[in-house]
């Protein structure tokens, strides 16, 4: 008991010498300042304009958010409401539709060749570098993804027969994970229902600057660039 009694008066002894050494410097400071108003008014201006700093700096940082806010909410919305238009189409239009945004973006030529016993190129076009592009459509409705085994149909002639050097597959859906698998392998470019948004609202890249350029690029005969767009009507 003795020894925590001796403890305790100690460390009051500390707290008490402390409390003295911060008056006697905080009395000090007040002397010097009150002997040199120049100073003081420098302190005093100096502290303000820390605070005013502080403030401007957090009211940048405020407008920066708000504007990167409302920047996303434009490019959601300009999203939504181009994947809306194209759920609308039927399987024909939304062909036509993709050709145009293929003419829109620079390709040197864009044709819709869908049919029956088309092997599975819908929109065929040359891209602004020169290369040989083979788009198959897929207008799904939500939830009807495209799958692995309908996506190795399109990956076993959109190389070998339609001589592509940039394959797609764009759907108003989504893809199994069987088919991302197999276009990783196949290095075929997979255009959702965002990327396809995306892509339409101009905030996102077109199908052929999603997958890397060929080592050895494929000349196509046929679609060869004639340096004038054929635009067809959106």
């Amino acid at each position: 008991m003795a020894r925590r009694k001796k403890a305790s008066g100690s460390e009051s002894l500390v707290a008490l010498l402390m409390i003295a050494v911060v008056v006697v410097v905080v009395f000090s400071a007040l002397v010097v300042l009150a002997r040199n108003p120049a100073l003081l008014i420098l302190l005093l201006a100096g502290g303000g304009g820390l605070v005013a700093w502080r403030f401007c700096v957090r009211q940048r940082r405020a407008r920066m958010l708000a504007e990167t806010r409302r920047q996303e909410a434009e490019i959601y919305a300009a999203r939504a409401l181009a994947i809306e238009s194209y759920h609308a189409m039927n399987a024909r239009e939304f062909e036509e539709a993709l050709a145009y945004l293929c003419c829109r973006d620079g390709c040197l030529e864009a044709r819709v060749t869908g049919k029956a016993g088309d092997l599975g190129a819908d929109v065929v076009a040359i891209t602004p570098d020169g290369r040989m592009l083979v788009i198959q459509a897929k207008r799904y409705v939500t939830g009807n993804s495209v799958t692995g085994p309908a996506l190795q149909k399109f990956g076993g002639t959109c190389y070998a027969v339609h001589r592509a050097d940039v394959a797609a597959v764009i759907t108003t859906s989504g893809f199994t994970r069987q088919a991302r698998e197999y276009a990783a392998a196949m290095r075929i470019a997979l255009f959702d229902h965002d990327a396809l948004a995306g892509w339409a609202a101009r905030n996102g890249p077109p199908p052929w600057l999603a997958v890397p350029a060929p080592l050895h690029p494929i000349a196509a005969p046929g679609l060869e660039p004639r340096g004038k767009h054929s635009r067809p009507t959106p």
